[in-house]
Protein backbone atom coordinates (compact mmCIF):
# COMPACT_ATOMS: atom_id res chain seq x y z
CA UNK A 1 0.00 0.00 0.00
CA UNK A 2 1.24 3.48 -0.89
CA UNK A 3 0.52 6.69 1.00
CA UNK A 4 -0.30 9.34 -1.61
CA UNK A 5 -1.13 12.13 0.84
CA UNK A 6 -2.01 12.76 4.48
CA UNK A 7 -3.40 16.06 5.71
CA UNK A 8 -4.40 17.25 9.16
CA UNK A 9 -8.18 17.60 9.21
CA UNK A 10 -10.45 18.48 12.15
CA UNK A 11 -7.90 17.09 14.59
CA UNK A 12 -7.53 13.86 12.65
CA UNK A 13 -5.94 12.78 9.37
CA UNK A 14 -7.43 12.78 5.88
CA UNK A 15 -5.35 10.34 3.88
CA UNK A 16 -5.32 9.07 0.31
CA UNK A 17 -3.80 5.65 -0.37
CA UNK A 18 -3.36 3.27 -3.29
CA UNK A 19 -2.75 -0.46 -3.57
CA UNK A 20 -2.66 -3.24 -6.12
CA UNK A 21 -6.04 -4.96 -6.14
CA UNK A 22 -6.37 -8.69 -6.66
CA UNK A 23 -10.11 -8.27 -7.22
CA UNK A 24 -9.85 -5.78 -10.08
CA UNK A 25 -6.33 -6.53 -11.30
CA UNK A 26 -5.56 -2.82 -11.22
CA UNK A 27 -4.16 -0.21 -8.86
CA UNK A 28 -6.99 1.18 -6.75
CA UNK A 29 -7.06 4.44 -4.79
CA UNK A 30 -9.15 5.22 -1.71
CA UNK A 31 -9.55 7.98 0.84
CA UNK A 32 -9.68 7.48 4.59
CA UNK A 33 -10.47 10.01 7.30
CA UNK A 34 -9.26 8.99 10.75
CA UNK A 35 -10.48 11.03 13.74
CA UNK A 36 -8.15 11.98 16.58
CA UNK A 37 -9.46 9.04 18.63
CA UNK A 38 -7.82 6.61 16.18
CA UNK A 39 -4.48 7.47 17.80
CA UNK A 40 -5.65 5.69 20.96
CA UNK A 41 -7.42 2.63 19.53
CA UNK A 42 -9.83 1.26 16.97
CA UNK A 43 -12.75 3.51 16.02
CA UNK A 44 -16.08 2.81 14.28
CA UNK A 45 -16.07 3.21 10.51
CA UNK A 46 -18.53 4.66 8.01
CA UNK A 47 -18.20 3.65 4.35
CA UNK A 48 -19.17 6.26 1.73
CA UNK A 49 -19.85 4.91 -1.79
CA UNK A 50 -19.89 7.52 -4.54
CA UNK A 51 -21.95 7.77 -7.70
CA UNK A 52 -21.59 7.82 -11.46
CA UNK A 53 -18.50 9.60 -12.87
CA UNK A 54 -17.00 9.96 -9.39
CA UNK A 55 -13.78 8.65 -7.91
CA UNK A 56 -12.53 8.58 -4.30
CA UNK A 57 -12.14 12.39 -4.25
CA UNK A 58 -15.66 13.66 -4.91
CA UNK A 59 -17.33 12.88 -1.61
CA UNK A 60 -14.06 13.28 0.29
CA UNK A 61 -13.78 16.89 -0.87
CA UNK A 62 -17.41 17.97 -1.38
CA UNK A 63 -19.62 16.12 1.12
CA UNK A 64 -18.20 17.64 4.30
CA UNK A 65 -18.37 14.46 6.35
CA UNK A 66 -15.05 14.98 8.14
CA UNK A 67 -16.26 17.72 10.48
CA UNK A 68 -19.19 15.65 11.73
CA UNK A 69 -17.20 12.41 11.78
CA UNK A 70 -14.52 14.08 13.92
CA UNK A 71 -17.21 15.27 16.32
CA UNK A 72 -18.55 11.72 16.63
CA UNK A 73 -15.19 9.92 16.62
CA UNK A 74 -15.85 8.00 13.39
CA UNK A 75 -13.56 7.06 10.53
CA UNK A 76 -14.83 7.45 6.95
CA UNK A 77 -13.63 5.35 3.99
CA UNK A 78 -14.09 6.63 0.43
CA UNK A 79 -13.53 3.86 -2.17
CA UNK A 80 -13.28 4.51 -5.90
CA UNK A 81 -16.28 3.65 -8.08
CA UNK A 82 -14.54 1.39 -10.60
CA UNK A 83 -11.21 0.03 -11.80
CA UNK A 84 -9.23 2.44 -13.98
CA UNK A 85 -6.33 2.39 -16.40
CA UNK A 86 -5.35 2.22 -20.07
CA UNK A 87 -6.00 -1.52 -20.27
CA UNK A 88 -9.36 -1.38 -18.46
CA UNK A 89 -12.50 -1.60 -20.60
CA UNK A 90 -14.43 1.64 -20.97
CA UNK A 91 -17.32 3.16 -22.89
CA UNK A 92 -17.96 6.57 -24.42
CA UNK A 93 -21.09 6.93 -22.29
CA UNK A 94 -20.62 8.44 -18.82
CA UNK A 95 -22.83 5.81 -17.21
CA UNK A 96 -20.96 2.68 -18.28
CA UNK A 97 -17.37 1.59 -17.78
CA UNK A 98 -14.77 3.53 -15.82
CA UNK A 99 -16.46 5.62 -13.14
CA UNK A 100 -19.59 3.47 -13.37
CA UNK A 101 -18.87 0.11 -11.75
CA UNK A 102 -22.33 -0.16 -10.11
CA UNK A 103 -20.80 -2.22 -7.26
CA UNK A 104 -21.33 -5.56 -9.03
CA UNK A 105 -19.04 -8.38 -10.19
CA UNK A 106 -19.21 -8.31 -13.98
CA UNK A 107 -19.54 -11.66 -15.71
CA UNK A 108 -19.61 -10.47 -19.33
CA UNK A 109 -16.81 -9.46 -21.66
CA UNK A 110 -15.09 -7.03 -21.88
CA UNK A 111 -15.97 -6.08 -18.31
CA UNK A 112 -15.42 -9.34 -16.44
CA UNK A 113 -11.63 -9.08 -16.32
CA UNK A 114 -11.51 -5.99 -14.09
CA UNK A 115 -15.00 -4.96 -12.98
CA UNK A 116 -15.24 -6.89 -9.69
CA UNK A 117 -16.40 -4.00 -7.54
CA UNK A 118 -18.61 -6.10 -5.25
CA UNK A 119 -15.65 -8.25 -4.22
CA UNK A 120 -13.48 -5.16 -3.90
CA UNK A 121 -15.82 -3.18 -1.65
CA UNK A 122 -17.28 -6.12 0.29
CA UNK A 123 -14.07 -8.07 0.92
CA UNK A 124 -10.73 -6.84 -0.34
CA UNK A 125 -10.72 -3.19 0.72
CA UNK A 126 -12.17 -3.92 4.19
CA UNK A 127 -9.47 -6.54 4.80
CA UNK A 128 -6.82 -4.02 3.80
CA UNK A 129 -8.00 -1.11 5.93
CA UNK A 130 -8.65 -3.24 9.01
CA UNK A 131 -5.14 -4.64 8.73
CA UNK A 132 -3.39 -1.30 8.38
CA UNK A 133 -5.51 1.22 10.31
CA UNK A 134 -7.11 1.54 13.73
CA UNK A 135 -10.66 0.69 12.67
CA UNK A 136 -13.19 -1.48 14.49
CA UNK A 137 -14.42 -4.24 12.16
CA UNK A 138 -17.34 -4.92 14.54
CA UNK A 139 -18.64 -1.34 14.25
CA UNK A 140 -19.38 -0.56 10.60
CA UNK A 141 -22.04 1.52 8.85
CA UNK A 142 -22.50 2.39 5.19
CA UNK A 143 -23.89 5.24 3.11
CA UNK A 144 -23.67 6.47 -0.46
CA UNK A 145 -24.95 8.85 -3.11
CA UNK A 146 -26.86 7.94 -6.29
CA UNK A 147 -25.13 4.84 -7.74
CA UNK A 148 -23.32 4.68 -4.41
CA UNK A 149 -26.64 4.79 -2.56
CA UNK A 150 -27.66 1.77 -4.64
CA UNK A 151 -24.40 0.07 -3.64
CA UNK A 152 -24.77 0.92 0.04
CA UNK A 153 -28.31 -0.45 0.22
CA UNK A 154 -27.61 -3.64 -1.71
CA UNK A 155 -24.44 -4.43 0.22
CA UNK A 156 -26.13 -3.79 3.55
CA UNK A 157 -29.15 -5.96 2.82
CA UNK A 158 -27.05 -8.76 1.31
CA UNK A 159 -24.67 -9.12 4.27
CA UNK A 160 -26.73 -9.37 7.47
CA UNK A 161 -24.74 -8.41 10.54
CA UNK A 162 -21.99 -6.54 8.67
CA UNK A 163 -23.40 -3.01 9.02
CA UNK A 164 -25.23 -1.59 12.01
CA UNK A 165 -26.98 1.06 9.92
CA UNK A 166 -27.42 2.10 6.30
CA UNK A 167 -28.33 5.40 4.68
CA UNK A 168 -28.43 6.82 1.18
CA UNK A 169 -28.62 10.15 -0.60
CA UNK A 170 -30.63 10.03 -3.84
CA UNK A 171 -30.13 6.28 -4.32
CA UNK A 172 -30.91 4.40 -7.51
CA UNK A 173 -33.76 2.48 -5.90
CA UNK A 174 -35.03 0.12 -8.60
CA UNK A 175 -32.26 -0.41 -11.19
CA UNK A 176 -33.80 -3.50 -12.76
CA UNK A 177 -36.62 -1.27 -14.05
CA UNK A 178 -34.64 1.89 -14.87
CA UNK A 179 -32.23 3.03 -17.56
CA UNK A 180 -29.81 3.59 -14.66
CA UNK A 181 -29.44 -0.10 -13.98
CA UNK A 182 -30.95 -2.15 -16.76
CA UNK A 183 -28.40 -0.79 -19.25
CA UNK A 184 -25.45 -1.49 -16.96
CA UNK A 185 -26.71 -4.82 -15.62
CA UNK A 186 -27.27 -6.02 -19.16
CA UNK A 187 -23.70 -5.10 -20.05
CA UNK A 188 -22.03 -6.35 -16.86
CA UNK A 189 -24.23 -9.32 -15.91
CA UNK A 190 -25.85 -10.44 -19.15
CA UNK A 191 -29.33 -10.37 -20.60
CA UNK A 192 -31.19 -12.47 -18.02
CA UNK A 193 -33.01 -10.08 -15.64
CA UNK A 194 -33.16 -12.81 -12.98
CA UNK A 195 -29.42 -12.32 -12.44
CA UNK A 196 -30.00 -8.62 -11.77
CA UNK A 197 -32.39 -9.05 -8.84
CA UNK A 198 -29.64 -9.46 -6.24
CA UNK A 199 -28.57 -5.87 -6.99
CA UNK A 200 -31.94 -4.11 -6.75
CA UNK A 201 -32.56 -2.32 -3.44
CA UNK A 202 -36.35 -2.34 -3.78
CA UNK A 203 -36.43 -6.09 -4.43
CA UNK A 204 -34.01 -6.77 -1.59
CA UNK A 205 -36.05 -4.58 0.74
CA UNK A 206 -39.23 -6.47 -0.12
CA UNK A 207 -37.58 -9.88 0.23
CA UNK A 208 -34.98 -9.39 2.97
CA UNK A 209 -35.21 -5.97 4.58
CA UNK A 210 -32.35 -4.69 6.70
CA UNK A 211 -31.52 -5.76 10.24
CA UNK A 212 -31.08 -2.21 11.54
CA UNK A 213 -32.15 1.40 10.95
CA UNK A 214 -32.38 2.95 7.47
CA UNK A 215 -32.28 6.63 6.46
CA UNK A 216 -33.07 7.78 2.90
CA UNK A 217 -32.97 11.38 1.63
CA UNK A 218 -34.01 12.45 -1.88
CA UNK A 219 -34.60 15.98 -3.16
CA UNK A 220 -38.00 16.85 -4.60
CA UNK A 221 -36.23 18.74 -7.42
CA UNK A 222 -33.82 15.90 -8.20
CA UNK A 223 -33.36 16.08 -11.96
CA UNK A 224 -32.86 12.30 -12.14
CA UNK A 225 -35.80 11.28 -9.95
CA UNK A 226 -37.49 9.26 -12.74
CA UNK A 227 -34.31 7.18 -13.05
CA UNK A 228 -34.01 6.75 -9.26
CA UNK A 229 -37.60 5.45 -8.85
CA UNK A 230 -37.81 6.28 -5.11
CA UNK A 231 -41.47 5.28 -4.91
CA UNK A 232 -40.51 1.62 -5.32
CA UNK A 233 -38.22 1.64 -2.31
CA UNK A 234 -40.65 3.67 -0.20
CA UNK A 235 -43.43 1.19 -0.98
CA UNK A 236 -41.20 -1.78 -0.14
CA UNK A 237 -40.12 -0.21 3.16
CA UNK A 238 -43.71 0.53 4.15
CA UNK A 239 -44.95 -2.94 3.19
CA UNK A 240 -42.19 -4.56 5.19
CA UNK A 241 -42.59 -2.12 8.11
CA UNK A 242 -38.84 -1.55 7.90
CA UNK A 243 -37.30 0.42 10.75
CA UNK A 244 -36.31 3.61 9.00
CA UNK A 245 -37.00 7.10 7.74
CA UNK A 246 -37.65 8.05 4.10
CA UNK A 247 -37.50 11.80 3.46
CA UNK A 248 -38.26 13.83 0.35
CA UNK A 249 -36.42 17.11 0.91
CA UNK A 250 -38.24 20.11 -0.63
CA UNK A 251 -36.35 22.04 -3.30
CA UNK A 252 -33.13 19.99 -3.30
CA UNK A 253 -31.58 18.45 -6.41
CA UNK A 254 -29.07 15.63 -7.07
CA UNK A 255 -25.89 17.61 -6.41
CA UNK A 256 -23.28 17.52 -3.67
CA UNK A 257 -24.84 20.73 -2.34
CA UNK A 258 -27.76 18.48 -1.38
CA UNK A 259 -25.47 15.83 0.08
CA UNK A 260 -23.53 18.36 2.13
CA UNK A 261 -26.77 19.91 3.43
CA UNK A 262 -27.83 16.66 5.12
CA UNK A 263 -24.46 15.06 5.85
CA UNK A 264 -24.60 16.02 9.51
CA UNK A 265 -27.92 14.19 9.85
CA UNK A 266 -26.50 11.06 8.26
CA UNK A 267 -23.27 11.00 10.28
CA UNK A 268 -25.21 11.50 13.50
CA UNK A 269 -27.69 8.80 12.48
CA UNK A 270 -24.85 6.32 11.98
CA UNK A 271 -23.03 7.42 15.13
CA UNK A 272 -26.11 6.62 17.20
CA UNK A 273 -26.12 3.06 15.84
CA UNK A 274 -22.36 2.60 15.99
CA UNK A 275 -21.92 3.82 19.55
CA UNK A 276 -25.01 2.01 20.87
Amino acid sequence: MKTLSENRCFGGIQGVYSHQSAATGTEMTFGLFQPAEAQDGAVPVLWFLSGLTCNHENAMIKAGAQAWAAEQGLAVVYPDTSPRGENVADDDAYDLGQGAGFYVNATQDPWAKHFKMWDYVADELPALVFEHFALDRDCQAITGHSMGGHGALTLAMSMPGRFRSVSAFSPICNPTDSDWGAKQFGAYLGGNPETWRAHDASILMAENGFDGPVLIDIGTQDQFVDLLRPETLATAMAARRQQGVFRMQPGYDHSYFFVASFMEDHVNFHAEALWA
